[in-house]
């Protein structure tokens, strides 16, 4: 069986949404990001704000306090292996930008519509409530 999801893929929105209705755009609503499937069951995914502020030194390990808050705040990574289980992947987060989900596994519902992915999480405590996370993704197509 062939496995769709293997690719390059370009975010095209990210939102989350609480039980209640509220959505949130918590990269805003013309976040970056690319989602990596390989054929030997590995994963990769960066979201990112666009117009990320800089820091003033032009050094990674130097920035303030301040600097490296914001830039934590406006980015997540994570990367691992995967498994597909129906219409379900399953997300082995080995490494992650975020500590606390670093060995996690996260399950994603996934559905195709042509060269469109979409994602949805599970319920994830996301700003202190409950979220669950609606992402679509864009395959990208080699020229």
């Amino acid at each position: 069986m062939q496995n769709r999801l293997v690719g390059t893929w370009s975010l095209v929105s990210v939102e989350t949404r609480t039980s209640d209705g509220q959505i949130t755009y918590p990269w805003g609503r013309d976040a970056l990001g690319y989602l990596v499937y390989n054929i030997d069951g590995y994963m990769m995914v960066a979201i990112m704000s666009r117009n990320r502020p800089k820091f003033a030194s032009g050094d990674p390990r130097r920035g303030s306090v301040e600097e490296r808050g914001a830039a934590f705040d406006t980015y997540l990574s994570y990367g691992g292996r995967y498994e597909v289980k129906g219409d379900r992947v399953i997300h082995h987060m080995e490494v992650c930008s975020y500590p606390d989900w670093t060995g996690d596994s996260q399950e994603r519902i996934f559905e195709f519509r042509g060269d469109i992915l979409d994602l949805q999480t599970t319920p994830v405590l996301f700003h202190g409530k409950q979220q669950i996370g609606y992402l679509i993704w864009q395959r990208v197509r080699t020229k």
